[in-house]
């Protein structure tokens, strides 16, 4: 079962890149990308410095710097793995973790 959910994320974050990246057929899909999302707030939750957000999760550390201060929004992408990141971070984890081996 456990191999089961985490295949099923991948998947789905598989499928918003290629959406994302124009490669999906936009008959196939329906997907909504949060318009916004708290960077910070998202960051403070899991306890971490801006240097290790960035860090963990493959972000540049100007880029977290930049949305967290609004000179900068997330492209739809981000915004959707920060919002699973938000709602499911051991999904993530795992995800991250299974990808290094």
């Amino acid at each position: 079962m456990k191999n089961a959910n985490f295949d099923r994320i991948m998947a789905g974050l598989n499928e918003a890149v290629e959406i994302v990246e124009g490669r999906a057929d936009p008959s196939t899909y329906r997907i909504h990308a949060p318009p916004t999302v708290d960077v910070r707030a998202i960051r403070r939750r899991r306890g971490l410095t801006q240097a290790a957000f960035a860090g963990r999760y493959g972000f540049a550390l100007g880029r977290v710097r930049d949305w967290e201060q609004g000179r900068t929004t997330p492209e739809p992408a981000i915004r959707i793995l920060l919002t699973v990141l938000d709602r499911e971070p051991e999904a993530v984890s795992r995800a991250l973790a299974a990808a290094s081996d």
